[in-house]
């Protein structure tokens, strides 16, 4: 998924437009490590930002707000049990803090556990409602918790605020194929006609059956891209062409391409913990 959104809303949350007042530390001490923290989280120190923080939440251990900063530093830094483990106090200390729900929704949902992150994906917006349509990583959740009806109406409901997205149309497909099957999945494929990435309009093309999967990984080897932007468009390429192998039963081949995805071309994006979140899934199944 579009990738500036999940930003956005970290950035959002660490300044605090998601959270209700929270039981500020007690003592100078835990306020002074907490204002470090933060600041290191912004700077992109999220190292120095957990260690902090952590800090700062045993020093005062009514403050709310050192565990949550915690919790954002360790989904930064890919610890995904740390991060569970920090939002977990934070909650126990301040249960009406709504966005660390949201955050230990992600924390699980990249550590492979669906059910529990659409668990807190859910608690978070049933005190949040009007981030619903924006919530595409709750429809990602239910698509591996196989609910996929569910997923399906999610990703319809997050076309109302983001209609140009290639990836919206292809988990929308995706968990529809599940649920009815990939001809009528196909039939109600979502249109799309400004998703300028590369390689998302052959991906689109794919879901709608008028491309091979070989194409979209043509087209992200042969883009005109560099560096950091040739590693993207080549994840997402064998990203969707996994899936894309998923939703056809061809396991062996969405394998192959999720393998490659997760070990070939790691990325910052949200969306690669996600395809390795999966590609554990499968290997344990195996």
């Amino acid at each position: 998924m579009r990738s500036l959104v999940a930003a956005l809303l970290i950035l959002v949350l660490i300044s605090g437009g998601l959270r209700p007042p929270l039981g500020k530390a007690n003592n100078d001490e835990s306020r002074k490590l907490t204002a470090a923290a933060t600041a290191a989280l912004k700077a992109g120190k999220f190292k120095d930002a957990a260690e902090l923080a952590g800090k700062a939440a045993t020093a005062d251990p009514k403050d709310a707000e050192a565990p949550y900063v915690a919790g954002l530093a360790y989904l930064r830094l890919r610890d995904h049990d740390a991060a569970a483990k920090a939002l977990t106090t934070a909650i126990g200390r301040d249960p009406k803090l709504a966005a660390a729900y949201d955050r230990r929704g992600d924390a699980y949902l990249k550590s492979g556990r669906w059910k529990e992150a659409i668990a807190d994906f859910d608690k978070f917006l049933g005190m949040q409602p009007k981030f619903a349509p924006d919530h595409w990583r709750r429809g990602i959740a239910l698509y591996y918790a196989g609910k996929f009806k569910e997923g399906k109406e999610q990703f319809e409901l997050h076309r109302t605020v983001n209609p140009e997205d290639v990836e919206n149309s292809a988990w929308h497909y995706l968990c529809n194929a599940r649920a009815t099957s990939p001809e009528e999945a196909r039939k109600a494929l979502i249109p799309v006609k400004a998703d300028a990435r590369v390689p998302m309009a052959q991906v689109l093309e794919l879901f709608a059956g008028k491309l091979k999967p070989q194409d979209v990984i043509a087209a992200a080897e042969n883009a005109n891209l560099k560096g950091d932007a040739l590693t993207s468009a080549r994840f997402y390429a064998h990203l969707y062409v996994a899936l894309y192998y998923e939703s056809e039963k061809d396991d062996k081949k969405a394998r192959e391409h999720l393998t490659a995805a997760v070990e070939k071309y790691k990325i910052g994006d949200y969306m690669w913990d996600v395809a390795n979140a999966h590609l554990g899934m499968l290997r344990k199944k195996k």
